[in-house]
């Protein structure tokens, strides 16, 4: 943020000995080649910040009279609110870039996810093995304080996380991206070849926001695990 304000106020300087020889306009171009620097960070905030001190800049600086925050001439206020306007538009695209590339870095963290449960799946090994690793996984993908397995009766669990990702508290359909996970456990059921194997219990870290697509994933991990419990135990107790 300290660069968002020193950068265009250095900049503002170094071309004062030429605000007499160059066009304003042009002065205003340097000034937004440090906006752009600023925004490729992906700051919202400090673009923003940026775009402001530059059109301040400019202002003071470089138009007449100088050293003064009036502008006596109207090209020198169209120029530096148009300055001010491009700035603030490239702190929104930067910021929109930002979250594009933190979404597809997400993705790409989900999909490791499942193949390398999927690999231990197909692996061969022993059930507990990949029991303990999907609830290392399931922890780092939402965020938990605790996941434990437990192929017994959890008890009286009131939310759960379905087989669509959604998750339900009692008969009610619970915004986990607004509110995070409810309750102090959570149910995610594991399936498979149709039987009901087990529960991961998820002791959520309150009030941190999960996203739909997590839980998606989530549930995909259960269903690995569930998938390798069938093979173990052909004779499952009850249906799913």
């Amino acid at each position: 943020m300290l660069s968002a304000v020193a950068a265009p106020i250095a900049t503002a300087l170094l071309l004062t000995p030429w605000r007499g020889h160059l066009d304003t306009a042009d002065n205003a171009l340097f000034l937004v080649v440090v906006i752009v620097a600023v925004a490729s960070t992906g700051r919202r905030a400090a673009a923003v910040v940026a775009a402001i001190v530059s059109a301040l800049s400019f202002d003071f600086f470089l138009t007449r009279p100088y050293n003064s925050f009036r502008i006596t001439r109207q090209a020198d206020l169209i120029t530096e609110i148009l300055l001010l306007v491009l700035g603030l538009a490239v702190g929104q695209m930067a910021a929109r870039g930002r979250m594009h590339r933190q979404a597809a870095g997400q993705s790409r963290r989900e999909v490791e996810l499942i193949h390398s449960v999927t690999e231990l799946a197909a692996s061969g090994r022993e059930p507990q093995v990949l029991i303990a690793a999907a609830a290392a996984e399931l922890r780092s993908l939402l965020s938990l304080r605790g996941c434990e397995f437990t192929q017994d009766n959890p008890g009286r669990v009131v939310a759960r996380v379905n087989a669509n990702g959604d998750v339900t508290l009692g008969q009610e359909k619970w915004s986990t991206e607004d509110l995070g996970l409810p309750t102090r456990r959570v149910d995610l059921p594991v399936r498979g070849n149709g039987w009901l194997l087990g529960h991961f219990l998820l002791t959520p870290t309150p009030g941190k926001s999960v996203p739909h697509e997590r839980l998606v994933v989530a549930v995909a991990i259960a269903d690995q695990v569930g998938a390798a419990l069938a093979l173990d135990q052909p004779t499952p107790a009850s249906r799913a």
